[in-house]
C-alpha cells in the first residue's frame, strides 16, 4: 500500500514520455472539453504552444469549429466519429490547418471522462490531391465547350508497346484488342513491374473510348478520408474546409478511369464503388443530387485477385463485378527470350536519349540476364540498363559493368566446404561477398535496403561494393 502512490506517479511520467515521443499529436480532452494533455507534435501542427493549450477549452484553441463539426466534443457527447476524419482547422491565431485525426472517447465503466484526439498533418497532401481535381474539373469543362482534349487526359500507350514475342505476350495483345470493343469492367492482376498502366492504356488507346479522357488514380496515394471526396466529389460544405468539386469519376465521364491497387482501397468505399458501377450515378459528398456518368472501370492489382478476396482487402461482391475481363501479365522470369529482346530495346532507348552508341549485351551478361529472377521484372531491367549506360565506357555491355547484386545472384549458393580449408581471413571475406551479393539481391539493388538487411550503415555497404568489386556499377535507387 505504501508504494501505490509513487507507483502511480511513475506509471503517468512514463505515460507522458511514451505520448511525447509518438510521431502523431495527441490531443487529452476532459468531459468538459478543456486540455488535459498536448504533446509537442500536436503542437506543431496546429501552431499552438503545449503550455497555452493546457487548461484551454477546444472551441477557444479552435475558434473555427463548434459542438456538431469538433470531433473531441461529439465524442464526449457520446457521438463517436467513425473513422478517420478530415477536417480544415483554424487555430487561435487565424492559422489553417488540415489534419486528419481519429478521435475516441475515453470511459470509466459507463461514464464518458474524456476524450482523446490522434492526428497527422495532411495540408500538403490535401491541397495536391485538391489541386488534381480542380485540374480534372477544369479537363471536364474544356472537353463539355469542345471535344478535343488536352494532353494531360490522353493514354501515351498503345497495344503495339507490349513488346515481347512470348506466347503469353502474344495472347495477350490479342485478347486487349477484343476487350477492348466493349465497355465491360476488367481487373489486371500483375506483379509490381510487368506493366499493368501501359496494358490499361493500351486497352483505352484501342477502345471507342479513345477520344474521351483517361484518368488514373493510386488508391494507396491518398489517405481513406480523402479518397472518397476525390472519386465521388464533393460539395460546400459537406465536411469543414470542402468545397464544390467534381470527382474523378466525372472528370472520367466518356473515358476510362484506372483504379491502380485497388486493394489498397477502404473497404466502405469500394461499397460505394460497386453501387456505381452497378447503376452508374454518382452522388457528391455531401449533395442531394445525382448525376448519370458513363465511364469504363478497369482496376489493377499486384496481389493475386482470389487471394486478396481472403485476405478481405478486396470484397468479394466487387471482384466479381470487375472481374468480367480478367488480364493476367505474365512475370519478366517466365518470358524466356524477351528478356534479351527487352533489354535491347531500352539500350535503343538510352542510346538516344544519353547519346550514346552502345552495341548489345556480351554473351555472359545474356546468360546472365536469362538466369537471374527479375523481382522487379520490366521496371528493374529497365533501371538496371539506364544505371548500366550512365556510367559505361565501351560499346558492348560487360558483366563487370552489372550491379554487385545482379552479378552476385547468378553464383552458386555458398556451401562451408568451400571455405572451410582456407585462412580465416579469406573465408570471412567470401562469406562477406556472398552475404552481400545475396541481400542486394533481395533488395533488388536497394543499397539502403540492402544495408538494413545486413544489420551495417550504408555507407559502410557502399565501401564495401567499391572494395570488393571496384569495376562494377551500381544504382542504389532501383
Amino acid at each position: 500500500m505504501d508504494r501505490s502512490d509513487p507507483d502511480q506517479a511513475l506509471l503517468q511520467i512514463l505515460v507522458q514520455e511514451l505520448l511525447q515521443h509518438l510521431t502523431e499529436g495527441i490531443h487529452v480532452a476532459d468531459c468538459d472539453g478543456r486540455t488535459l494533455f498536448y504533446n509537442h507534435i500536436a503542437g506543431r501542427l496546429d501552431g499552438i504552444r503545449p503550455e497555452e493549450a493546457l487548461g484551454q477549452h477546444v472551441l477557444k484553441l479552435f475558434p473555427s469549429l463548434n459542438p456538431e463539426t469538433s470531433t473531441i466534443l461529439l465524442a464526449l457527447q457520446g457521438r463517436q466519429p467513425a473513422g478517420k476524419q478530415v477536417q480544415c482547422i483554424t487555430n487561435m491565431y487565424g492559422s489553417k490547418v488540415y489534419l486528419e485525426s481519429t478521435t475516441i472517447a475515453l470511459k470509466q465503466g459507463d461514464k464518458i471522462v474524456g476524450a482523446v484526439d490522434i492526428s497527422r498533418d495532411v495540408t500538403q497532401v490535401k491541397e495536391l490531391t485538391e489541386k488534381v481535381v480542380d485540374l480534372q474539373s477544369e479537363l471536364l469543362t474544356r472537353r463539355s465547350n469542345d471535344r478535343r482534349l488536352g494532353q494531360a487526359e490522353q493514354a501515351h500507350f498503345a497495344v503495339n508497346d507490349i513488346l515481347g514475342q512470348d506466347a503469353k505476350i502474344a495472347a495477350l495483345r490479342h485478347k486487349i484488342l477484343r476487350v477492348a470493343r466493349t465497355s465491360s469492367p476488367v481487373l489486371v492482376y500483375g506483379e509490381t513491374g510487368t506493366g499493368k498502366e501501359l496494358l490499361v492504356q493500351s486497352i483505352h488507346t484501342a477502345s471507342p473510348r479513345c477520344q474521351g479522357p483517361f484518368v488514373s488514380q493510386n488508391c494507396a496515394a491518398l489517405p481513406a478520408a480523402l479518397m472518397e471526396g476525390i472519386l465521388f466529389g464533393t460539395v460546400k460544405g459537406c465536411f469543414t474546409g470542402a468545397e464544390n468539386r467534381a470527382g474523378l469519376l466525372e472528370a472520367a465521364d466518356g473515358g476510362t478511369l484506372l483504379l491502380d491497387e485497388i486493394t489498397c482501397l477502404d473497404i466502405d468505399l469500394q461499397a460505394k464503388l460497386l453501387r456505381f458501377m452497378q447503376d452508374g450515378f454518382v452522388r457528391r459528398l455531401g449533395d442531394d443530387r445525382i448525376r448519370r456518368v458513363n465511364v469504363r472501370i478497369i482496376a489493377s492489382t499486384n496481389i493475386e485477385p482470389q487471394s486478396a478476396v481472403n485476405k478481405r482487402v478486396l470484397r468479394a461482391d466487387l471482384y466479381y463485378r470487375l472481374n468480367v475481363v480478367a488480364l493476367e501479365l505474365p512475370p519478366l522470369r517466365e518470358r524466356g527470350r524477351d528478356i534479351l529482346d527487352l533489354a535491347e530495346h531500352f539500350i535503343r532507348e538510352f542510346n538516344v536519349s544519353l547519346n550514346l552508341n552502345v552495341k548489345g549485351l556480351s554473351r555472359e551478361v545474356e546468360q546472365i540476364f536469362l538466369k537471374y529472377g527479375w523481382p522487379g521484372n520490366v521496371r528493374e531491367l529497365r533501371a538496371v540498363i539506364e544505371g548500366v549506360m550512365n556510367t559505361l565506357d565501351g560499346e558492348v555491355l560487360t558483366a563487370q559493368n552489372l550491379p554487385p547484386y545482379l552479378y552476385n545472384a547468378n553464383e552458386s549458393p555458398l556451401d562451408i566446404c568451400q571455405v572451410e580449408n582456407m585462412p580465416l581471413q579469406a573465408a570471412l571475406a567470401v562469406v562477406q561477398k556472398a552475404l552481400i551479393g545475396r541481400a542486394m539481391q533481395k533488395a533488388q539493388g536497394n543499397v539502403a535496403q540492402a544495408a538494413r538487411l545486413l544489420g551495417i550503415p550504408r555507407q559502410t555497404l557502399q565501401y564495401k561494393l567499391k572494395a570488393e568489386l571496384p569495376n562494377n556499377q551500381y544504382n542504389a535507387e532501383i
